[in-house]
């Protein structure tokens, strides 16, 4: 499946019994060799009552990822694609949490992602003051881009940092994101957003994701864009990103409230493979 062309493998474990190493799913992640991803995600039998799947999420490389909201969208294409609910709405249990997906009128699903968490503590970021932007410094060898680099901190149930570019096509996305990827100051790394303002409710954004380098969409990140916009008081409570992938609309009306992602979800094939 792919959501803007983020593109992933789902597998159903709730009528089959699979066991996945890490070791193996680093296989069916090589796009030469196995099958291709960006994110392996797995249907499950939920833990909570409450709940009506579990959802888990593993990088290229078979580390395990906390959250992905292009993700969370086919989730609910698949599960209903594949006979297992029929609802038009479920609650799906995460390893940070629940989410919610709702299947619109136009075909398009909507994906409470909860609240941003922008405590560092939380994210997690190491600073000593609470701020909207924080001034990271690269490393020097970084010679042909600023040594420093402004950036906004989110969580959005994974670790995002949001910078703002003048142009995205121009932005050095592969060498800062690195870079900032990795800095000491995000200790369980964080994914890096490049935020172009359009107007106040038009953004385009590139991302580059922790572990996968740049992708097609992200949208986690497309959430902590607007978040990051927002608290900077430069969009407005509804704003269309565009991605390299394509768009999603995103709604934060700001405090405590959720953050509501809308967009495509789309099936590619569905095979069988033997582990």
């Amino acid at each position: 499946m792919h959501g803007l062309g983020n593109d992933f493998v789902f597998l159903d474990l709730i009528s089959q019994s699979v066991s996945l190493t890490e070791k193996t799913i680093a296989k069916l992640g090589d796009r030469h060799t196995g099958i291709g991803f960006d994110q392996l995600l797995t249907v499950s039998p939920p833990r909570s009552p409450e709940m009506d799947f579990r959802y888990r999420i593993f990088n290229a490389d078979g580390t395990e990822a906390e959250q992905c909201g292009n993700g969370a969208r086919c989730f609910l294409r698949f599960v209903r694609d594949r006979g297992l609910t029929t609802k038009n709405s479920i609650k799906v249990e995460t390893n940070k949490g629940s989410i919610e997906c709702k299947l619109q009128k136009d075909g398009n699903i909507s994906v409470d992602m909860g609240s941003p968490v922008l405590q560092p503590d939380k994210i997690p970021f190491i600073t000593d003051t609470c701020a909207v932007t924080y001034t990271l410094k690269l490393a020097s060898c970084l010679s042909t881009h600023s040594e420093t680099i402004s950036v906004a901190a989110v969580n959005m149930g994974n670790p995002h940092a949001v910078t703002i570019v003048d142009n995205i096509e121009h932005a050095p996305v592969n060498q800062v994101g690195a870079l900032v990827e990795s800095h000491p100051q995000f200790p369980e790394k964080v994914n890096v957003g490049f935020m172009q303002i359009v107007s106040r409710n038009r953004i385009n954004l590139r991302v580059y994701e922790r572990v996968v380098g740049e992708t097609n969409a992200c949208g986690s990140g497309a959430c902590a864009a607007v978040v990051a916009g927002r608290m900077q008081g430069l969009l407005d409570e509804k704003v269309e990103v565009f991605l390299p992938g394509g768009s999603l609309t995103i709604e934060w009306q700001g405090d405590q409230s959720p953050v509501i992602m809308t967009g495509p979800a789309n099936r590619v094939y569905e095979g069988r493979l033997q582990i």
